[in-house]
């Protein structure tokens, strides 16, 4: 089996303090084959990353979208998507051929978490069972629980803001297998871990200096 994380962010994420580059690093180093960009509302990082041509690992361009219910991650995107309601972002994400993965649902930490309905499991092509960033183990028990009651794929991601986190969740894929027809048929497993807490604190420092610090330094 290979194994990909397919969650994580970078400089272009307002909260992402890793550059693409290392990215591709730091997953190489960590034993990953493959790695989803998927900065929040854009898909800067993942092209950046495309472009390093980097050999002996898949680079897989996404985006984490907030929509009207909860965010939504697109898989194998080319286009940016501008939509907010969520039914366009996961119509849009389908229109280029992508893949959309449903992550962290059912986090009651998240203002973002995506609560899934019996009606759901079909806007899906997966949902990430283990999501490492999630503070309490049950949303990510309760994601899995739902894949298996409706029968939805189950991926893992790192969901990672900082280079200590990638890989620390992640999916496995069989050899020789394309990767989005994998997660289409459901032949993937998730894996990983839980991040610890300390990576949230250092994420709403992050915040706090780019969004109040950065400018009040402008304006000196």
């Amino acid at each position: 089996m290979l194994k990909y994380d397919l969650h994580t962010h970078t400089i272009y994420s307002r909260d992402g303090a890793i550059k693409p580059a290392d990215a591709i690093r730091i997953a190489r180093k960590r034993g990953l084959d493959g790695i989803a960009i998927t900065d929040h509302g854009t898909i800067r990082g993942g092209l950046e990353a495309q472009k390093l041509k980097p050999e002996g690992i898949e680079i897989i361009c996404g985006a984490e979208i907030k929509t009207d219910r909860g965010d939504v991650i697109g898989l194998f995107l080319n286009e940016e998507i501008r939509q907010t309601d969520h039914m366009e972002v996961i119509e849009a994400i389908r229109r280029q051929g992508g893949v959309v993965v449903i992550p962290h649902p059912f986090d009651s930490v998240r203002s973002s978490a995506f609560w899934l309905t019996d009606k759901d499991s079909k806007k899906m092509d997966a949902l990430e069972a283990i999501n490492a960033r999630c503070v309490f183990k049950r949303s990510n028990r309760m994601a899995s629980a739902y894949a298996d009651q409706f029968h939805v794929c189950k991926v893992g991601g790192s969901d990672a803001h900082f280079g200590a986190e990638i890989a620390n969740a992640g999916t496995l894929v069989p050899e020789g297998e394309d990767v989005a027809e994998a997660i289409r048929k459901g032949h993937t497993v998730a894996y990983g871990r839980c991040s610890l807490p300390f990576f949230h604190v250092l994420t709403t420092a992050l915040l706090m200096e780019r969004r109040v610090i950065r400018p009040l330094a402008k304006t000196r």
